[in-house]
């Protein structure tokens, strides 16, 4: 059997505040050296080597990422790349700046990096040193590989050199672990990471990290009255479709959670009796991203040890199609008791979800917040650059926007409401999975979700059209992106968004 848990390497992070001396860059291979978008003789002058430094950077065009590569004349011959930014720059733009300069810091011979900011005053400074190292510990994951050829070293350290005061790495850190997760999972191929081995991954970090597990078969799902999340599971050729309770309970064990995360997990995704064409089934082993990116939050709020009572709920089968798989105008009840008519068998993520978030909202949390990569309508109207939100408390709607521009995971929200149930009307159901229109998919998608959303819980759900970018997207290289764990943290701890959601 091939690994399916991820890689637990460790990058050491090393820091040497205050004035950069010749010493500090004697220890790193490669320096990423961030400048403001015009340097002055004086941001050089703090630097060993700056006139050097300064009259290469001269030679170069403004505005190129890098602004310039040199090396220095130390016994470690440290490469310098270098990047100019504006003190106030965006999120995503520091983000983006870092995961290009230490793709070219890196390109040839990984080891220790060293990351530095000057000409910035002490909170720009931490800010933009911050996003660099994110950058750089995404880059030092080793994703999935499965080759005769072992893969090259990776980044082994990181040194933050330069700063005004040492800096609290603590929660980069751990977004960067819970990131590394959700990235790892998605990549995995299918025929590794199946139901059944999904849910004793999540068995096994359960019993490392302390959380509770609780794994609900088919069966349990059948007496639950789970009919959406079965119809889906019932074209596979065993039983291992599962939803997986985790909880995390820092305090009484029975606590009511403060916030339960829903992930979609089609391991595969076929399209069902609906089959997909090949061009769109060719990636459907990342059809669970919805999940991976709740376990790596959760992972990362558990890494803090953040005061919070959480739930995780992971909605985990493949959409296989066969004698047995569900069809359209087939009739299901959810575990809500609504009636679903089925349209169309590749609309099964919305079914997934639904039964899961019954389940999750019937323990009353204070918020939940769900993921998925729903809809291709999605993606047309947003491309992969952002992901869309969608709210049962449109007062949100600024506050997810600010929770995305300042976490750089960009997201733009979306109306929902009775008005869009009208395009779900049905004859036969309480109302239709999706339209065979095919019109605002995502809008109709999140409308039909809420639906299953009880007791008037804080909801937020996200289409994660920004899961899978070509060449990557901010700090992230990778194609599978793991967008929505550095949002989670930021809507938790920046934004307070359960007291926003009241």
């Amino acid at each position: 059997m091939q690994k399916v848990t991820p890689e637990t390497n460790v990058v050491r992070i090393y820091q040497k505040p205050g004035r950069v001396d010749a010493g500090a860059l004697d220890k790193v291979d490669q320096l990423l050296l961030i400048l403001p978008a015009r340097p002055t003789k004086s941001d050089f002058g703090g630097l060993p080597q700056g006139a050097k430094l300064q009259a290469v950077y001269r030679k170069h065009a403004a505005g190129s990422t890098p602004a310039f590569t040199t090396r220095l004349g130390n016994k470690r011959q440290t490469l310098i790349v270098a990047g100019t930014l504006k003190a106030d720059s965006p999120t995503f733009d520091q983000l983006t700046l870092g995961r290009k300069l230490v793709a070219a810091a890196t390109v040839q011979k990984a080891g220790s990096l060293g990351i530095c900011a000057v000409g910035f005053d002490d909170a720009a400074q931490a800010r933009i040193v911050g996003n660099m190292l994110a950058a750089a510990l995404a880059a030092a994951f080793r994703m999935p590989a499965y080759k005769k050829k072992p893969e090259p070293d990776r980044i082994r350290s990181v040194r933050l050199v330069g700063l005004a005061e040492r800096l609290d790495t603590s929660r980069v850190e751990a977004e960067a672990k819970g990131n590394n997760l959700a990235r790892w999972l998605t990549a995995l191929p299918p025929n590794l990471l199946d139901a059944n081995n999904y849910a004793s991954l999540t068995r096994e970090l359960a019993k490392d990290n302390g959380w509770q597990y609780k794994r609900f078969g088919t069966k349990d799902l059948d007496l639950l009255g789970c009919g959406a999340f079965l119809a889906v599971a019932q074209g596979n050729d065993n039983d291992s479709a599962c939803i997986v309770r985790l909880r995390y309970r820092p305090g009484a064990r029975n606590a009511r959670a403060d916030l339960s995360l829903v992930g979609k997990g089609i391991v595969f995704d076929t399209g069902g009796t609906n089959l997909k064409p090949f061009e769109y089934m060719l990636d459907m082993h990342g059809d669970m991203q919805g999940s991976a990116v709740a376990l790596g939050a959760f992972l990362a709020i558990t890494e803090l040890r953040l005061p919070l009572a959480v739930d995780c709920w992971l909605a985990i089968t493949e959409n296989r199609t066969g004698p047995n798989a569900y069809k359209s105008q087939d009739v299901v009840t959810a575990a809500n008791g609504k009636t679903i008519q089925t349209i169309h068998t590749d609309a099964e993520g919305r079914m997934a979800l639904a039964d899961a978030l019954v389940l999750a909202s019937r323990d009353e949390p204070g918020l939940i917040m769900d993921y998925a990569t729903l809809t291709g309508s999605c993606v047309r109207a947003l491309s992969t650059h952002y992901s869309g939100v969608f709210t049962n408390r449109p007062d949100l709607h600024p506050v997810l926007k600010r929770v995305g521009r300042n976490s750089g995971e960009r997201v733009w929200p979306f109306p929902i409401g009775e008005e869009f149930m009208e395009d779900l009307k049905s004859d036969t159901a309480d109302f239709q999975q999706c339209s065979a229109k095919g019109a605002a998919d995502h809008i109709l998608a999140a409308s039909f979700l809420a639906e299953f959303v009880e007791n008037d819980i804080p909801w937020v759900h996200m289409d994660l059209s920004a899961s899978d970018n070509e060449g990557g997207l901010g700090h992230v290289a990778t194609r599978f992106t793991g967008f929505g764990v550095r949002y989670t943290m930021a809507a938790i701890l920046d934004e307070d968004l359960f007291k926003a959601s009241l």
